[in-house]
């Protein structure tokens, strides 16, 4: 059993950084191979920018009818994973819109024309906002919604959409998307349908610490129940292009590492923990190695919605291999499910 909420928000309000990100250190050891540090090559595909839920951290979306909004033809889905096949990708994290107007049938000859033409890729598409919406607009239950994306190809989901997974922080945000229980609710599903998931957190958009701690112990609960999530993926709001990011401050990178130490504590029952490089910089992700992250996520070839937030941040295979040796890892690439591809010197 993990830490304890009380203890969750001592650490928080804590000055000792680096003793949190020692005792993070200590269970990332227990709980993987502390000589390796993941990575993965996968690209992320938006399919439409087009959406109906007007959320205020995000400067990605378009309401339905606008001149830029757009709809990825199969075709240009296919053209983008050749691409990514071509520098060894192995998986494709595939994520929209809430669009109105698209049926499930949509989505499962989608899956199934990128599984005829690429059996080997990983499809790890859909957050809970979208399933939701897609049950919804297709008059489906929820169980049937996942069941039949997953028999079109769809092979894991994402932990997209949980944001806090407090409603109180939730509806100041993002009050038209999914409530928490709605979140956990899709993910509890897929785990019963044989499908692995992520869990994510934003934070950094407004919210207290008792919010933070709201949602790992939802996330730990989940987890506890079903053993379904792969990893958790902490991620630090992009403010810039944003009605909310001139509502708050800037997360700071103290702060950044300080949550994602704490949530390799708290979360003592899930194997991976992610330090990011998107939001906070290549150099505070290699910092984060030594704070309880034992992955640094994907080289991302194509990424457009913290892009749209003002973040410029990008990287390659050769950059994420180099911060990882030279943190004092061996790196290893390893596909969506978390399994070592290539142990390469």
């Amino acid at each position: 059993m993990g830490i304890s909420n009380q203890e969750t928000l001592e650490l928080f309000v804590s000055d000792d950084l680096l003793g949190i990100g020692a005792a993070a250190n200590q269970v990332r050891q227990r709980k993987t191979d502390p000589r390796i540090v993941t990575y993965q090559i996968d690209r992320n595909i938006n399919y439409t920018n087009f959406c109906t839920e007007y959320c205020s951290f995000c400067a990605f979306y378009r309401p339905v009818g606008a001149k830029d909004g757009y709809v990825l033809t199969n075709e240009e889905i296919h053209q983008k994973i050749e691409e990514t096949i071509a520098i060894g990708g192995t998986g494709i994290l595939m994520q929209g819109g809430l669009h109105p107007d698209l049926l499930i049938d949509y989505y499962e000859n989608l899956l199934r024309s990128i599984k005829q033409r690429f059996p080997q890729m990983h499809l790890h598409c859909f957050s809970a906002p979208e399933i939701t919406c897609i049950a919804d607009v297709s008059g489906l239950s929820l169980r049937d919604t996942i069941a039949r994306l997953r028999d079109a190809g769809l092979d894991s989901i994402p932990g997209g959409g949980a944001e806090i997974l407090d409603d109180e922080v939730r509806f100041r945000i993002s009050r038209l998307k999914c409530t928490s229980d709605e979140w956990e609710q899709v993910h509890r599903t897929a785990h019963s349908l044989g499908l692995r998931t992520t869990a994510t957190m934003m934070f950094g958009c407004g919210e207290e610490f008792r919010h933070r701690v709201s949602h790992f112990e939802r996330v730990r609960r989940i987890q506890e129940d079903t053993g379904g999530f792969t990893a958790f993926i902490p991620w630090i709001f992009a403010p810039d292009n944003t009605p909310l990011g001139k509502k708050v401050q800037e997360t700071t990178a103290v702060d950044y590492l300080k949550t994602l130490a704490i949530s390799r504590m708290y979360l003592d029952n899930i194997d991976h923990v992610q330090s990011s490089w998107l939001t906070p910089g290549i150099k505070v992700c290699q910092v984060g190695l030594q704070f309880g992250a034992d992955d640094v996520g994907s080289i991302l070839i194509e990424e457009n919605v913290v892009y749209a937030a003002g973040v410029r941040n990008r990287t390659n295979e050769t950059e994420l291999r180099r911060i990882i040796s030279d943190a004092g890892y061996m790196p290893v690439q390893r596909d969506t499910l978390y399994r070592a591809y290539f142990l390469q010197n």
